[in-house]
């Protein structure tokens, strides 16, 4: 897979591009599950042309056959300047580029599928489609300064393992609780603990996979009272257990 990175000038937009191609056997159906990051995305692909609101669980995406996408994943800011409002209406939904952007958002996925259709691994492709995204994203910018601070929030959760509790992010921003609640409401279409939550369970499942840790010190380590409040959320999230997830990696 690969992962373009934008142009600087849309720093704040645009985190990164990606252009997975895949071959699944005739027959088979493979589904992608992915924690995804507080961010609304872009994707096209041969069938359809997407934008996503952010995912409060965890995302499944089934491929089968030969095929690619061309996604864009943004920065929190982005959403609403891309739709024009408040974001937790898009939370776990997705619209056609065409009904959201009209005309325009039409024209821009039928230039990514001719562009990719004839070879989608092609550099020179790969290529294209990016500054193709990059000149339709251009108009959506600069990035207001509402934006940029709900950029700098969930940034700070996310390298911050230390960060357990909303008010450790009210406390670093200077910001009252309500205040930071309607903020990623309206900006990133979850809630300041859903941030924290999240990545929380992100680093469990990156430590998980490595079996480098017991649940116990998994829990400590990451601000839980104990392994039952790890497993309530871990579980609610992946629809596994800590346990059984290690175990699935482990084989």
């Amino acid at each position: 897979m690969s992962r373009p990175a934008a142009s600087p000038e849309f720093a704040g937009l645009v985190r990164r591009f990606w252009l997975p191609v895949w071959r699944v056997p005739s027959g088979e159906v493979y589904t992608q599950r992915v924690l995804q990051y507080p961010v609304c995305l872009v994707v096209v692909t041969g069938d359809y042309a997407r934008f996503y609101g952010p995912a409060s669980g965890l995302a499944a995406t089934p491929l089968s056959g030969d095929g690619w996408a061309a996604g864009v994943m943004f920065e929190p800011a982005a959403g609403a300047l891309l739709t024009g409002g408040e974001v937790a209406r898009r939370t776990d939904g997705h619209v056609e580029l065409a009904d959201l952007f009209g005309s325009a958002g039409a024209s821009l996925a039928a230039r990514i599928r001719a562009t990719m259709k004839p070879d989608p691994v092609a550099p020179q492709a790969q290529s294209a489609v990016t500054e193709e995204y990059q000149d339709f994203l251009r108009g959506h910018l600069p990035v207001d300064g509402q934006g940029l601070l709900v950029n700098e929030v969930v940034a700070y959760v996310e390298d911050n393992p230390e960060v357990t509790r909303v008010a450790d992010v009210c406390a670093h921003f200077g910001i009252g609780e309500r205040s930071l609640q309607r903020l990623t409401r309206h900006r990133v279409g979850l809630t300041p603990k859903w941030l924290v939550r999240r990545r929380r369970i992100q680093d469990a499942t990156w430590r998980l996979r490595t079996g480098a840790t017991t649940i116990a010190a998994l829990a400590a380590d990451l601000g839980y009272a104990d392994e039952a409040h790890l497993s309530h959320d871990f579980r609610r999230v992946t629809g596994m257990t800590p346990g059984a997830f290690a175990a699935h990696y482990a084989d």
